[in-house]
């Protein structure tokens, strides 16, 4: 291949020239690829896909102590997953990417064809065609000379009656030899395709809204204890990427009692709770009156815009610690972490301000504790029929006063000393209700007051929820008519035969598939019969009369 002397290649005679794209034929190029309703069904696909490691494992805004022991299970490759977001997907960099392609692809795609669609309603059915027998649905009738009905009248009478059939027309050559009417009907699956497409849109708008400017906690709220709507108020709480402090409501609730109802009526389930029932006080705001309200599982209750699910209970032993001076160290309720079906519940007790030396506890609640052959205690039922306090102690330094965080549910023994184990000659301590043990070396005591129960709450608000429930209705009732209405045109035709007689034709033509066009050619063809002939067999003739 040579060159001319401006530069340009000399090419054989026949060959194309292909013109550059430039930056701007690529960028529009690449528009048109994004825009295509192939690539956004990929990237829904795609969309759907990259959740999956959401479900597989454990996400941080949710559940950050699960993600931490997680990594140290997992030192191989743990890390490894951390460093590409797979312990916060939902807020990763790659997820948010497909998703914003994909808002921006579904956007590209449905503008254009909400603006074609609606010139499309706003214009005529198209002409009739010139040889209507071609189309798939095809008949004929002939009016006869007495029936004093001309081909205008005979037209407008087929007019009217498509009309009754909710089709949309238009009447051509109506003072012509030949007048016809083009009749259109089920305009609303296109709509019903487009109102999918933008629900789809609105949904992902709601869900990124829900994602901006909601928020997600939990607490843990014991019977008799308040929750006032603040920060500090939360055991755990996640915020949106925009969220704003200011913008808690101020309400507040009380537990005042929670009860369980177990099975005692069946032997295969005996023991199984069958119904939770949380009774609670609520004040929306300060010095409004408060109202009294039930919390259950699966019906949760709204306050100030945010949801409060029941997503967990159990015990709470109360207990009184006093330190080696004789002071109160702590009192109060413990939280018990149940770990099976009969409520065996692990607990950690925790005294930095005992003196002489900090004293920390841990062992494990029994609501209903029986011992077996072996001297082991283990419980036998939920409900609190023979409740004991089975704990450990010990004594030093419980690592509080070094700015590190710790978990309150466990405790670090590696350098405490330990009071009463097992394995000590002072043994393990063993509480009923009411009973006080004192530790050994005069480190104080510790006394079994009483039981309290407690309930988890998760807190979210999500200002886009009830726009997602909207568009997701929307979407699903675009789909509906979108899948179930057939679009379709009808022509009818008239002409006068020599003889007076009024010549009718008719055709449909499906836009699309619709299984359901060779029924409405045969209701049409009846409709016309009738409103001309009345009753009786359908009279037809060849289109070389018309």
């Amino acid at each position: 291949m040579k060159e001319t002397a401006t530069g340009a290649p000399n090419l054989p005679d026949g060959e194309p020239v292909l013109p550059r794209l430039g930056a701007r034929g690529m960028l529009r190029w690449a528009w048109r690829q994004l825009t295509s309703m192939r690539n956004a069904l990929l990237l829904l696909l795609l969309l759907a896909v990259a959740a999956v490691p959401g479900s597989l494992f454990p996400q941080r805004p949710v559940n950050p102590s699960v993600v931490t022991q997680y990594l140290k299970d997992h030192p191989d490759y743990g890390p490894w997953l951390d460093k590409f977001q797979f312990f916060n997907v939902y807020a990763s960099v790659w997820f948010s990417a497909i998703y914003l392609l994909l808002f921006i692809s579904l956007v590209g795609c449905v503008v254009p064809r909400a603006r074609a669609h609606w010139k499309a309603m706003r214009s005529a059915p198209p002409r009739t065609p010139k040889r209507l027998s071609r189309l798939p649905e095809y008949g004929t009738l002939e009016l006869p000379a007495s029936a004093g009905i001309s081909a205008g009248q005979a037209v407008q009478d087929a007019a009217r009656l498509l009309r009754r059939r909710r089709y949309r027309v238009h009447l051509y050559d109506a003072g012509g030899d030949r007048p016809s009417v083009a009749g259109e009907r089920g305009m609303v699956r296109e709509a019903g395709n487009l109102l999918f497409h933008l629900s789809l849109v609105g949904v992902l708008v709601c869900v990124a809204l829900g994602g901006l400017f909601g928020y997600r906690g939990q607490k843990i709220l014991v019977e008799g204890d308040t929750f006032v709507n603040t920060l500090v108020g939360y055991d755990q709480f996640a915020p949106g990427a925009s969220f704003d402090p200011a913008r808690l409501d101020p309400f507040a609730i009380t537990l005042n009692k929670f009860s369980v109802t177990f099975d005692r009526s069946s032997k295969a389930h005996y023991g199984q709770p069958i119904d939770f029932t949380a009774a609670v006080t609520v004040t929306d705001k300060p010095g409004a009156a408060p109202v009294k309200k039930i919390l259950k599982v699966n019906d949760p209750i709204t306050i100030g815009g945010a949801s409060f699910y029941l997503v967990g209970n159990g015990y709470a032993p109360v207990v009184t610690i006093k330190d080696g001076t004789g002071k109160t160290a702590f009192s109060g309720p413990v939280v018990s972490i149940p770990s099976d079906g009969a409520y065996t519940s692990l607990l950690v007790i925790k005294a930095p301000d005992a003196r002489p030396s900090q004293l920390g506890f841990v062992g494990f609640f029994l609501p209903t504790a029986l011992v077996n052959e072996q001297g082991i205690s283990y419980a036998s039922d939920p409900d609190p029929l023979n409740p004991r306090l089975n704990l450990n102690s010990y004594y030093g330094d419980l690592g509080l006063n070094a700015g590190v965080p710790r978990n309150v549910y466990t405790l670090d023994t590696k350098n405490l000393t330990p009071l009463n184990n097992r394995n000590l000659k002072a043994g393990g301590i063993v509480l009923a209700p009411g009973q006080r043990y004192t530790l050994p070396e005069g480190k104080g005591s510790i006394s079994f007051d009483g039981i309290k129960r407690y309930v988890g709450i998760d807190v979210r608000h999500d200002p886009g929820q009830i726009g997602v429930l909207v568009f997701s209705l929307a979407a699903l009732a675009g789909l509906i008519a979108s899948l179930f209405i057939g679009r379709h045109r009808a022509w009818v035709r008239t002409g006068t035969h020599p003889d007076g007689r009024t010549m009718v034709e008719y055709g449909l033509l499906a836009r699309g598939e619709n299984h359901r066009l060779a029924v409405e050619a045969d209701a049409l063809g009846t409709l016309l019969h009738r409103h001309w002939l009345g009753a009786g067999e359908t009279t037809t003739t060849s289109p070389k009369d018309l």
